[in-house]
């Protein structure tokens, strides 16, 4: 697999409060809506809660101090190496709960913007280079031509759009998640960023596969010179698969009137990721549409989100966008459209031999038996009624329906012409007409 975990720098952690880059009324509000939501009392608990080292949320606990938000309890807790305790005063609470009626987040202090962008830079889908050999062991499940492969691996590598097209049935979902599995490394997601004031939170742990990552030892006085940021979150790179319920206005920022808060659209959790596409054709909104709104990101790397107010502003677009469809792109799409997808890539149905090496793939995973007069029945009496058009799902789908034939009769699984038969007929359905 390609472990490139190495490569990617984590973001260092900010070693004073003057180089958060963010305004310091709302970094003490976040700090007073957490102590009084979270009930922290001691700086270590603190500075684990707003994802901060140690010294710089003490900065802050000083700060909240001299505007006589905070004040010091008096008493030493024990089992916190001996640590002084604090407490918002009656204006400190009296102020948090005003600054959770203007927004209800707390927790992690954002990484602005600016920030973020430099690390996304830094860990960008466009650095990574898959060779051969990964991209055929991540496909191994996998019986694809060579030919395939051939045009795949440089898409990949380039980190740009991929339309997939061909009949249904043959594997387009599936190539899709051996990308992704192909990349195999990890990056670091922010919990969330900031602008303009406003924060939006793009960690997800639906989205987002955190690693097992040591943690430092908080209470430690000695801060490690290259200690990362924990206002990230080291995860594999990210895969956001979308389908039929895709609609346009998925892709833009999520506000929560209620919490005042905004959530990343699922592009953006997608950063230095994949966006997968699936069944282009199918959503309400017609697929040049959706194209049209991936046009300025793909070809310019940012994308253009817009908060309540109508103020728009530009955040970095570093993903992988897989579009799969199972119609002809000539059908859905315009040249010009046709023209930003950089890379379009054919998926046809097996041909007889790659068939019958899935067919025994799957039997054998099955556990089925293989019988070879049945086999010859079904490529010489079945196919040829469907012009011999094979797709790759076609054999789990007749060894699957065996399978249940034969436990229903209550006889050991087994394959013949018959079974084979009745298999083929819950395939297709047959073109007749129905009386009313």
């Amino acid at each position: 697999m390609n472990m490139q975990a190495s490569t990617v720098f984590g973001p260092p952690a900010p070693r004073a409060l003057a180089e958060m880059q963010l305004p310091m009324v709302m970094m003490r509000d976040i700090l007073l809506k957490t102590v009084f939501r979270k009930n922290v009392d001691v700086v270590t608990e603190i500075a684990r809660a707003i994802c901060l080292p140690v010294p710089v949320a003490q900065e802050l606990v000083d700060l909240a101090r001299g505007q006589k938000l905070l004040e010091a309890t008096g008493t030493l807790h024990a089992n916190s190496g001996g640590e002084m305790g604090y407490q918002l005063t009656e204006a400190g609470k009296a102020r948090a709960l005003d600054a959770l009626t203007q927004s209800e987040y707390y927790g992690a202090m954002p990484v602005p913007l600016e920030v973020y962008a430099e690390q996304v830079k830094r860990q960008s889908i466009r650095n990574i280079q898959i060779t051969r050999s990964q991209l055929t062991e991540a496909m191994g499940h996998l019986i694809l031509p060579d030919s395939l492969l051939d045009h795949l691996g440089p898409a990949v590598s380039a980190g740009r759009s991929i339309l997939m097209y061909g009949p249904p049935g043959n594997g387009k979902s599936s190539i899709s998640n051996g990308i992704r599995d192909a990349l195999g490394d990890r990056i670091y997601i922010p919990r969330a960023i900031e602008y303009a004031g406003q924060v939006i939170t793009v960690y997800d742990p639906i989205v987002h596969t955190a690693a097992e990552e040591q943690e430092d030892d908080p209470t430690a006085l000695r801060r490690s010179a290259g200690r990362t940021d924990t206002r990230y979150v080291l995860c594999r790179r990210p895969t956001v698969i979308t389908g039929g319920e895709l609609s346009l206005s998925m892709l833009d920022l999520v506000y929560n009137p209620t919490a005042r808060t905004y959530q990343a659209p699922l592009q953006l959790k997608a950063t230095g990721g994949v966006f997968i596409v699936d069944d282009l054709g199918r959503q309400a909104d017609p697929p040049q549409a959706l194209i049209n709104r991936w046009i300025v990101p793909l070809e310019e790397s940012r994308d253009i989100l817009a908060l309540q107010s109508g103020e728009k502003f530009e955040v970095p677009f570093d993903t992988l966008v897989i579009f799969s469809t199972n119609f002809h792109p000539n059908e859905i799409f315009d040249r010009a459209a046709l023209r930003r997808i950089f890379f379009k890539i054919k998926v046809d149905g097996p041909c007889q031999e790659d068939f019958l090496k899935i067919f025994a793939l799957v039997a054998r995973k099955k556990k089925m038996p293989i019988d070879e007069d049945t086999l010859i029945y079904l490529l010489r009496e079945k196919y040829p009624t469907i012009d011999n058009a094979y797709a790759n799902y076609q054999p789990v789908f007749l060894i699957d329906q065996m399978i249940a034939i034969c436990d229903f009769e209550g006889i050991p699984s087994q394959m013949s012409p018959e079974l084979i038969d009745r298999a083929w007929a819950n395939m297709f359905v047959r073109e007749e007409t129905i009386v009313h």
